[in-house]
Parts: C-alpha cells; structure tokens; sequence
C-alpha cells in the first residue's frame, strides 16, 4: 500500500480507529478544533477525511479537496455531507448503518421502562428531600402490547427485548410479511391496526415527507385511552404540539423523547409536562456504540485504499465509461418506474421482476436495475437508499430480485418491463425513451398507455361507460384541480378501463374519496414522481 494520509475532523473513539492505526501506509493525523476555513485550506492535503456530525462536508470543501477519494462518516446519517459534490468528484462516502443498533435498541427499553414506572421523576422528587411513593404509581410491561412503527434492525431489536418482558407484540412495517412476522413471534398490521391496539407505541422509521407527523392529532384520536408513547428515532416524527394536546387532555398517559423536531431544544413546553421524561439525543451515546462506529468505517478505509472496495458505500461507485454513455439516459426512467409501482401498489414488492429488451439486452443493465430497485424502496426508506445499497437493502427486505434480456424489440427500439409482485396480487408497467420526446410509461398492467412520468398523476381504474370521463373532470375541476393530460386505456368496449391523468397540483384526499365513490371507478391511487 502506498502511502495516504487520513484526517479525523471530529473526536472520534482512539480505540475505534485502530485499524487504521495498525495498517501500513497510513498516516492519520487528528485535528477536531479546525474551523470550515481552516478546515477548507488544509483539506487538499488527505486522501481521506473522517467525521462525526460536527464537521460539515460541503461543495466548497468537496471542490477543494484534490487528493480526497473516500469520506468517512462514523455513525448513519450522513445529512452534513454533500453526496451529490462527493459524487461527482468521484469520491466514496461510507458509513456505519449497524455501529449504534444495540446502544439505540437498549436505550429505547430503557426510556420504556423509566416511562412506566415514573422512575426520572421519582428521582427528582427524592433529591427535592420528597419521600412521596403515592404520585408515582406505574404500570407494568407484561401482558401489555407493544406497537412497533418501523421494524427495522433496531426495532426488531426493541421487539426482541420487549418479548423478554413478556410484552405483546404488533408491529408494522412496510415489508413486513407473515412468515417474517411468524418467524419472530409477533403480529402484524397496518398503521392504523398498531395504533388501535397498543399499550405503548415506539417509533423506528427514518424521517421522510411521509412519515412527518405520521403520530399526528388523528392518530392520537384512535390509540387507546391511557397509552404511552416512545420516539427514540428521529424528531418530527410525532408532532410535538399534537402530543403535548393529547398529554394535557388525559389521552396519553407519558410520553419518553430522546429526539425532538428542534435540537438542540432549549425551555421547551413539554418538558414541563410530569408525564414526560427525556434525554438530550442520547439514543447513540455509548462507549461501545461510538467505538463500534469508528470501527466500522476504519476498517472500510482500510479496505478501500488495500483492495479498493468497501462494505457501507452511499453514494455511487465509478461506472465504466462506456456503460455509461449507453445506459445513462435511462437511469431516470428506470427509477420512476420502480416508484411509479410503489405508488400504484398497495403492498410492498415481494417479488422484482425487471425484463430489459431491443439493444438494452446487449449491455450490462446492473445499474438500471439498481435504479428501477432504488424508485421501489425510496417511498420507504428514503434517500439513504441509492444505486450501491439499493439490491442490498432488497435483500435485507426479503425481496427477491429477477432480471432478464430479450433481443425482441417488442416495438420499441429499447425497452424496460418491470413486474412486482405483493401479497395483494401482481403490478406491472414498462416504458421506453422516445426519440427527442424523453421518457414514457407505455404500459401499465395490461393497458397500453403513453404517459410523461413526471409530476403528480393520478391512476384510475373504471368500467368503460360513456360519461365516466365527464363526470371525473367534473368533480376535479369542482375541487379546483386542473387536469393537464390524460390517457386511457382499455381491454375492451364496455369493459375494463384505466385513466391516467397528470395534474397540476396533488389531489386531496377527500378528492380521492370522492372520485372512488363513483359508481364506475373502482379504484383511484395519487402518484408523485
């Protein structure tokens, strides 16, 4: 190995690095007081730079790092990193996706329990010189039911140490199936089902458009009188000023936050609140866990300056110039494929099945196919899913992935088939690139249709009867929504049809509803690409 030099911008753990220690080659120099300036000015002297959260990765410092090749970020998120800037200098950024998994899991058991037996302000009441055991009565774990919003790898983990209280368990999670479910002892529902039926309700998705808020007033009006809420995940998750209404109105009985939609949180109003304990983000926070972070991205330098390969790549590798000058323009189509399925779907793939035919079949279709799989998961899992992890994480979710190649042009000089398959049956579409128009859907399911897949769309299933049309434009323009295109497709006079229709604005629900209980329409589905 030839020799590289690794800076450390933020304290990370002495022992967690020493893999980079032990290595040959490497020089690994500590500097965590460096301003953006100070750092900016030294920066094009490494060949590799590792963070916490404190050091902010940016363009400009990107743009200045000559000899930078690999970012290392000790912990998840890498949000103080520009992935795009890294990216297109060529650089790899890496993380630890599974360093803080046990300290996260243990510390959300330990705000459950300190929740329920009131044991913080017991606590304070003691050091106020207050022996007073009748205000802090609590309840206890077992038999109660534990709701579990994202079962991932540390809410799996939370499950199995709440199992061990003897806790009942429900869980959901958007690609939970039955014999995973079977397989770790728990039940299953949907969002809503989890709500209803929980004694205390515990987050663990990441934060994305769709699960802001998704513990909102609505949600706390069908949770049982009395529950106990935990979010040791990320803030904005549960809307603050909702839960502090639902506190104060009896309807939850604690609250436990380690993360808050504002941070660092300072006089904050439901701290004044005796219902609720709290930590300052604490859920990472332990010898072990920071230890174990340090490590795991040690070890991928490591690796990438001995072998050139890495474990925790989120950003994109390098891709053969000449793969890419034929393949490239369909990397956008590919994706809003995947999530033009996810959105129409009503269950999560089990099954990907991706058919690439014309002079597609000749190339290497990988990174198409981590792309159509990155648009399937993104609605899920949010950015962190890109073209490295994509068939990793599809894996991970149990998805099974096919892809196969057919000199048949079936009419179109290059096209994409992509098929899933749900516990609620099968969903298919297909698209291609136009010559100087761009990209289209040309198929959904059996239909053949010809759609920009761009914008806010709205998919509809109907009975061909004359007026259907009519009446759909009329409803929408009444809710002040303009339609901008519209296709249909159909099997057959008189029989079943679809419409595809592009929107200028999204829909509302209550539009949705209306649309759906027309007598022709069977179904209606709001798509965002």
């Amino acid at each position: 190995m030839k020799d590289y030099k690794i800076l450390v911008s933020d304290p990370l753990s002495e022992e967690g690095i020493f893999p980079l220690r032990d290595a040959e080659g490497l020089t690994v120099v500590f500097d965590t007081e460096l301003t953006p300036q100070q750092l900016t000015e030294k920066i094009g002297g490494f060949d590799a730079l590792l963070v916490r959260s404190k050091t902010q990765v940016t363009r400009e410092l990107i743009e200045k790092a000559d000899r930078l090749k690999i970012i290392g970020r000790a912990g998840v998120g890498v949000d103080n990193i520009d992935l795009e800037a890294a990216t297109e200098k060529g650089i790899i950024v890496v993380n630890a996706p599974d360093g803080n998994t046990n300290s996260a899991a243990e510390h959300t058991i330990a705000m459950l329990m300190s929740m329920a037996r009131k044991i913080p302000q017991a606590f304070t009441a003691l050091r106020n010189r207050e022996w007073d055991r009748k205000s802090f009565v609590g309840v206890e774990l077992k038999g109660k039911t534990l709701g579990v919003v994202g079962l991932g790898r540390i809410g799996a983990e939370v499950a199995a140490r709440a199992k061990g209280q003897r806790m009942k368990i429900i869980a959901y999670d958007p690609f939970l199936t039955q014999e995973r479910a079977d397989e770790l002892g728990i039940d299953f529902g949907t969002v809503e089902e989890v709500l209803k039926a929980s004694d205390f309700i515990t987050v663990h998705t990441p934060l994305l458009k769709e699960t802001r808020h998704l513990i909102n007033a609505d949600a706390f009006k069908i949770m049982k009188p009395g529950v106990q809420i935990i979010n040791c995940a990320r803030g904005g998750i549960i809307d603050e000023n909702a839960l502090y209404d639902a506190i104060k109105s009896g309807k939850v009985a604690g609250a436990a936050l380690d993360v808050f939609e504002q941070e660092p949180m300072v006089d904050f109003r439901l701290l004044d609140l005796p219902e609720v304990v709290a930590t300052p983000h604490l859920g990472a926070s332990t010898f072990e866990a920071q230890e174990n972070v340090a490590i795991d991205v040690s070890l991928d330098v490591v690796s990438y300056f001995s072998t050139g390969t890495v474990r925790n790549s989120v950003n994109l590798p390098s891709v053969p110039s000449e793969i890419m000058k034929k393949i490239e323009p369909y990397f956008d189509l590919s994706e809003r494929l995947g999530a033009f399925l996810t959105d129409l779907s009503d269950s999560t793939a089990t099954e990907v099945n991706i058919s690439y035919s014309g002079e597609l079949a000749d190339f290497e279709v990988g990174p198409l196919t981590r792309n159509v799989l990155k648009g399937l998961l993104k609605r899920h899992l949010g950015n962190r899913v890109n073209d490295v992890n994509a068939m990793f994480l599809a894996h991970q979710k149990g998805i099974t992935v096919n892809e196969s190649k057919s000199a048949s042009s079936k009419g179109f000089t290059n096209l994409i088939s992509v098929e899933i398959l749900t516990n609620a049956g099968k969903r298919k579409t297909a698209g291609t690139l136009l010559n100087g128009q761009g990209p289209r859907i040309v198929k959904v399911d059996d239909y053949i249709v010809d759609v920009v897949p761009e914008g806010h769309l709205l998919f509809i299933r109907h009975h061909d009867r004359p007026g259907v049309i009519g009446r759909v434009g009329t409803l929408l323009g009444q809710e002040g929504v303009n339609i901008a295109t519209m296709q249909v497709g159909r099997s057959a006079e008189g029989g079943d049809a679809i419409m595809m229709l592009s929107i200028d604005k999204p829909a509302e629900a209550k539009s949705l509803r209306q649309l759906e209980e027309l007598a022709e329409i069977d179904k209606v589905k709001a798509v965002d690409l």
